[in-house]
């Protein structure tokens, strides 16, 4: 009998010209640049909250979070609406990203595990590298970007 591989869609985004991707599951939707209301007292790569419809929706700056540099807004800027799940709540989080590309899907056996890269370097939030036209694609494992104290502090808001 053949394995089954288990074949997975993820849209993939740009930060810092490297390809990332999340589980299509998680994206609620894709917004163009919309205002961004600065909140005191928070972490830089907290960039403010949104309106979506009603509600307040926190927007983090990736860039910032994968210590990068930070990037001027161009017209491709926009923000992936995600759904990350902090100790069995759901949480609607607004990531920013340089700029979105497209879905692409992947079985299991197309991903491998994330690289360890010495104790310094932070890859647990990584669920493993993918290969999509020749490029390497980071996939992210969205619950993982941030910590709960991390979370806590802007789902406060």
């Amino acid at each position: 009998m053949a394995e089954e591989f288990e074949s997975t869609q993820y849209l993939t985004f740009v930060l810092d010209a490297e390809v990332f991707a999340v589980d299509v599951s998680r994206v609620r939707e894709i917004l163009e640049m919309p205002s961004i209301t600065k909140v005191p007292q928070v972490p830089t790569f907290m960039r403010g909250v949104i309106n979506l419809r009603g509600c307040v929706v926190p927007v983090i700056d990736l860039r910032l979070k994968f210590n990068m540099q930070e990037a001027a807004q161009t017209v491709n800027t926009c923000i992936i609406v995600v759904e990350v799940n902090m100790d069995g709540e759901s949480i609607v989080l607004g990531a920013l990203a340089d700029s979105v590309q497209e879905v692409i899907e992947m079985e299991s056996g197309q991903i491998e595990a994330a690289p360890h890269i010495g104790s310094h370097l932070k890859t647990e939030f990584i669920r493993g590298m993918g290969k999509h036209d020749g490029r390497f694609v980071m996939i992210l494992d969205i619950d993982k970007v941030f910590s709960s104290d991390e979370l806590a502090s802007v789902s406060g808001i």
